[in-house]
């Protein structure tokens, strides 16, 4: 309860401004995030923090700042949130959490200083917040990979520190079915909220139609990608009847699928791609291959050369996710991939290459089929091969 003439309670601070903020046309479609997890004022803590489902307030920080600095600040603890920040980015966090932390401030910033209330002052950044117009239109992954050690060094470019904290062990310690609930809750929320501001008529925010662009399954992309463009060469036998007609009285031939010859896997090893991710992307792999029996499947691991090149036959496949060990670390080069399969006589049914998409070079020169699955990047457009990408 509020009560008049008192000064107000941190804790009936951050109430006030989730009204307020649901209130406002312009943000009305975050309500439903803005209602996920908890929200808690602790004693102790310098600034905020999230595990992208609980947020946590620290009271002096709450005490210190503005309504509408409060107010920036809590829809940057909704971004974090909404855009899966601390399950998406964990492995810059495992490379660099600092420079993690920023990027993905960075990207936060720019989009709500942008916003009508941004540039009217309704909401305010709090004084030390990452903010460069450089990075506008940028994910944290291009702004990680512009941040370099100096930045820490000095605090951050202009002194950019950030005025919160991000949560990453938190997440972590989610359990499988509490990050799925998650997943799904965020989902629910983003469209519900999209639906009410439509029915006021406020348009929503440009951030929520993005996250609303409908979204592929990529598995089911690549199962179908892989099984027209590998499938085994299908020839017609009587010597063995088609059992489906056999109890109508019907003689028909049977079809005999013929295992295909060799398939190649390209898998980024520069740091770009998670240990989560690659273990997805390798089951999907082994269950594609039981349908479309490769003779081989060649793993090179590449950075700005093949760090890595593993070799399994059909007996070998399902141990994949198993046997496998990464190798690489350094830049972006996918250029020496084809030159690799030709100075090695490799001549697949088709490569599929495992990337974020940010290339140091060229998209390389190819004379086989060559299916990208780009991971996070939308941007990317590759100038040869199909194209999945992967959320």
């Amino acid at each position: 309860m509020l009560v008049i003439g008192k000064p107000l309670t941190a804790n009936q601070r951050l109430f006030k401004a989730t009204t307020d903020l649901i209130g406002r046309d312009e943000f009305i479609a975050l309500a439903g995030v803005l209602m996920v997890g908890t929200k808690q004022v602790v004693d102790g803590l310098p600034t905020a923090c999230t595990n992208g489902r609980d947020e946590m307030y620290g009271r002096e920080f709450v005490d210190s700042l503005t309504d509408a600095e409060l107010r920036f600040l809590m829809l940057h603890e909704c971004y974090h949130k909404m855009y899966r920040h601390l399950t998406t980015w964990e492995h810059l966090y495992e490379i660099d959490a600092g420079r993690a932390n920023k990027a993905c401030d960075y990207v936060i910033n720019l989009k709500l200083m942008e916003t009508d209330a941004g540039k009217s002052g309704w909401i305010v950044m709090p004084k030390g917040g990452c903010y460069d117009p450089q990075y506008a239109n940028m994910s944290a992954k291009q702004v990680f990979d512009l941040l370099d050690a100096s930045d820490d060094e000095d605090g951050g470019q202009g002194g950019n520190t950030g005025f919160d904290e991000h949560d990453w062990e938190g997440a972590k310690e989610l359990s499988k079915e509490e990050a799925e609930e998650l997943e799904k809750e965020i989902d629910e929320a983003v469209r519900q909220g999209a639906l009410l501001a439509g029915k006021m008529g406020t348009g929503g925010l440009r951030d929520i139609t993005e996250l609303l662009e409908t979204k592929k399954n990529w598995k089911e992309l690549f199962r179908d990608y892989m099984t027209a463009t590998c499938s085994g060469k299908d020839y017609s036998t009587w010597r063995r009847p088609n059992r489906r007609y056999v109890g109508l009285d019907m003689l028909m031939p049977s079809s005999v699928s013929v295992s295909v010859g060799e398939i190649v896997l390209g898998i980024d090893a520069s740091g770009s791609i998670g240990v989560n991710e690659l273990s997805a992307f390798l089951t999907e792999v082994k269950g594609i291959c039981d349908q479309v029996h490769p003779s081989k499947v060649h793993i090179l691991y590449w950075d700005t050369e093949v760090c890595g090149h593993e070799i399994y036959l059909q007996d070998d496949i399902g141990n994949i996710t198993k046997s496998t060990k990464p190798k690489g670390g350094g830049g972006t080069a996918v250029e020496c991939v084809p030159m690799y399969l030709n100075e090695h006589g490799i001549k697949p049914e088709c490569v599929v290459v495992l990337t974020d998409g940010y290339l140091g070079g060229s998209w390389g020169q190819w004379s086989v089929p060559v299916l990208w699955c780009i991971q996070n990047n939308k941007s990317a457009k590759p100038d040869t091969g199909v194209v999945i990408h992967i959320e």
